[in-house]
């Protein structure tokens, strides 16, 4: 029993690392229907209904696959390359997921994958000729970094997680979590037929019928054959290139060799150790309205610590909103750098509310207000204003 409840534990943890790819990539990011992805002529395929097409996803049992996907994510900002050295790293070793991942979050990216089930997963991110890999096996994540032959390990620790915390760590499962999102608010249609990575494919088009929203819509196209997702387009209002967008560009269904999931570190290579993450459960901020998840280190407050999150309205326009309690800093005393960055993402706004800055990207935008008061949210800059106006 205690060698499930470890690896029950160390696939959580594993999943903090891949979920954040799965999300950037193959639940989330290449440019809208990428002409690399596509053959040419949409495939003729018998009709379906959405209901249909959502019951195909639910009922695929995709245990085995290897691949490659391209990863593309335009959040509207501007370059991050100024800022860089700034931060000064955690000192954990440029091998540690937390650190290497976010890379995904700008640009265009190319990464292989294989998958055997939930014990053994690899992931390697392509730059050039250096190479980042990430290794499920069992009760060990692997990381390896070819650039600094710098490696980072984590090993399995006993103790089950909370039922129904484990995050979602495939595409159908990132999949399965935008449907059960969708309620009333939400129009779930069939938007023809395409060719991904060779396969067959309908695309399920999901859309929010609230106005002021920053999502015009999610496409996810679905392997006619199995039902699993195969690509994610998440596109904004603003138009332009989809904000994150991701797709297979070669997928074979096939269990993958064992020797993909096995790993030594180099000779030479600097081996870090995870630490241990006792009391992580009891630490976890409060729940986030679906949409808003995942912003709790963006913006301070949002977790709920200083002075609780209020949720303001519901699905595709929720808006969370804290009280900091202090006035809102200025940024004339920040480094230029920083400072410059900062001015270029904000936007001063006034209303009865009095005034404050809208930090905006293309899906997800925050008014600060000078009183300290923060909203953020998947929502336009207008819906922001209205909601502070409105003194909720």
């Amino acid at each position: 029993m205690a060698a499930n409840e470890a690896r029950s534990e160390t696939r959580r943890k594993a999943s903090r690392y891949v979920v954040p790819v799965a999300v950037a990539g193959v639940a989330a990011a290449t440019i809208g229907l990428v002409p690399a992805l596509a053959a040419s002529g949409d495939p003729d395929l018998p009709e379906i209904t959405a209901q249909q097409l959502i019951e195909k996803i639910a009922a695929s049992d995709t245990q085995t696959l290897s691949g490659t996907f391209k990863i593309s994510t335009d959040l509207g900002l501007p370059s991050l390359g100024g800022l860089a050295g700034l931060g000064g790293g955690s000192g954990s070793g440029s091998a540690d997921p937390a650190e290497k991942l976010t890379e995904l979050v700008s640009g265009t990216h190319t990464l292989r994958v294989a998958a055997d089930g939930p014990d053994r997963q690899r992931l390697t991110l392509l730059d050039g000729s250096d190479e980042y890999s990430l290794i499920h096996n069992g009760d060990d994540v692997w990381a390896y970094d070819s650039k600094s032959n710098e490696v980072f390990h984590e090993k399995g620790e006993s103790g089950a997680p909370e039922a129904g915390k484990e995050l979602p760590g495939t595409p159908k499962e990132l999949a399965d979590e935008v449907l059960k999102a969708a309620g009333d608010t939400t129009s779930i249609t069939v938007g023809g037929t395409a060719k991904v990575a060779g396969r067959d494919a309908y695309q399920l088009v999901i859309k929010p019928k609230q106005a002021g929203s920053t999502v015009e819509s999610v496409k996810i196209a679905v392997d006619a054959a199995n039902g699993t997702p195969l690509k994610f387009t998440l596109s904004s209002v603003q138009g332009g290139k989809p904000v994150v967008d991701a797709g297979f560009t070669k997928v074979d269904f096939a269990k993958p060799a064992a020797s993909e999931f096995t790993f030594e570190a180099p000779k030479g290579a600097k081996v870090t150790e995870g630490a241990a993450e006792e009391g992580a459960d009891a630490d976890r901020p409060g729940e986030l309205p679906e949409g808003l998840k995942g912003l709790e280190g963006a913006f301070p407050g949002l977790d709920g610590k200083d002075g609780g999150v209020n949720v303001i309205g519901e699905g595709w326009t929720t808006i969370a909103k804290l009280d900091t309690g202090a006035p809102a800093p200025g940024t004339d005393e920040a480094p230029k750098e920083i400072q410059g960055f900062l001015d270029s993402l904000g936007d001063e706004v006034t209303g009865k509310f009095g005034s404050g800055t809208v930090f905006k990207t293309k899906l997800v935008n925050a008014l600060l207000t000078d009183d300290g008061k923060v909203y953020v949210g998947a929502v336009t800059k207008d819906a922001l204003v209205d909601a502070a106006n409105a003194g909720k």
